[in-house]
């Protein structure tokens, strides 16, 4: 009966000591890809990393670790003047942003980006904006394009991006302002509203992510992991590493601040962004004012790229609606 009892104790201590080394390996590997998540690097070794395919060491240990990111290189520049402007952030680091003039201007747009992107990606939306009569600027926000920095909080930190572009436009003497944002931009807007209270006259939020957890399932979904336990644990890390509650970065917490008219876009097909997070955001908005635009068949990448009468439409008439 005694040597039954041990071998019970000395299974279960097996289990419970397996059980713990999964544990810690779980967060040792949770905690590299957090690392790596947040932290772009602008050098030649890794933007030129070789592919991982058939080399088994260097496929383990990507997966355990996670991939350098490098830091996006800007391709696209505006094929009318412009003027290039530096922001500084309280760090001393530099934002590098466009600003196009309309002529007999109705007001500024203020475009901020999507992560791992830069503003000369979102050239398209901001031509758009002047075509309707409306200056434009456009961020590089912190890690991205020429603005200074290698780490970015995932929305967290960038809110001071939004600010800084919203007083530069203000002390210009601007009154009509208009923030737009594409996923992590949408996402920084509607912190930077919370955090400062700014009072742009209209808001327009394309695509973005709910709570931190929810975007990094989907990276772990579409990267072919399980979304959890990976998005919880590397939330978890990645606020640690950051120096925020992960599990309180989140956009419908923050949408609740929000009292101007709200344009807030979507795409059915977005493999980031499920249609549950969209509905919950959108239900939190706090305005009485607001408007969901639904592109049927859209991913999750520049509505406009290939919606853009929709895409016209819908934001015309929001930006000419009293």
């Amino acid at each position: 009966m005694k040597d039954k009892k041990a071998s019970k104790k000395t299974v279960l201590k097996w289990i419970g000591n397996v059980l713990l080394a999964q544990l810690i390996l779980i967060n040792i590997s949770a905690a590299f890809h957090a690392y790596k998540f947040t932290h772009y690097y602008d050098d030649d070794k890794t933007r030129d990393q070789p592919p991982s395919q058939g080399k088994p060491l260097l496929r383990t240990w990507r997966l355990m670790t996670g991939k350098k990111l490098a830091k996006s290189f800007i391709q696209y520049y505006p094929i009318t003047p412009y003027d290039t402007i530096l922001l500084t952030m309280a760090n001393g680091k530099k934002l590098e942003a466009w600003y196009l003039k309309a002529d007999s201007a109705k007001g500024t747009v203020i475009l901020f980006h999507g992560l791992g992107s830069n503003k000369g990606n979102v050239l398209g939306e901001a031509l758009e904006f002047n075509s309707f009569g409306y200056n434009t600027m456009l961020i590089d926000i912190r890690a991205h394009g020429n603005s200074g920095g290698i780490v970015n909080s995932i929305g967290y930190n960038e809110s001071e991006e939004v600010k800084l572009a919203y007083d530069h436009v203000s002390k210009k003497g601007e009154k009509n302002i208009v923030l737009w944002g594409m996923s992590l931009g949408a996402v920084i807007i509607t912190k930077a509203i919370w955090q400062y209270d700014l009072k742009p006259q209209k808001i327009i939020l394309e695509m973005p992510f709910d709570r931190l957890q929810d975007h990094i399932r989907a990276r772990a979904r579409i990267s072919g992991f399980p979304g959890e336990p990976f998005g919880f644990f590397v939330t978890f890390w990645t606020g640690l590493e950051q120096g925020y509650w992960g599990y309180g970065h989140k956009t419908s917490r923050y949408v609740k601040n929000i009292n101007c008219p709200v344009l807030l876009q979507w795409g059915s097909n977005d493999e980031y962004v499920m249609k549950e997070e969209t509905k919950k955001i959108f239900a939190s908005i706090n305005s009485s004012k607001k408007k969901l635009e639904i592109y049927d068949g859209a991913g999750h990448g520049p509505l406009v790229a290939g919606n853009q009468l929709q895409w016209d439409k819908a934001v015309t008439e929001f930006l000419n609606d009293n």
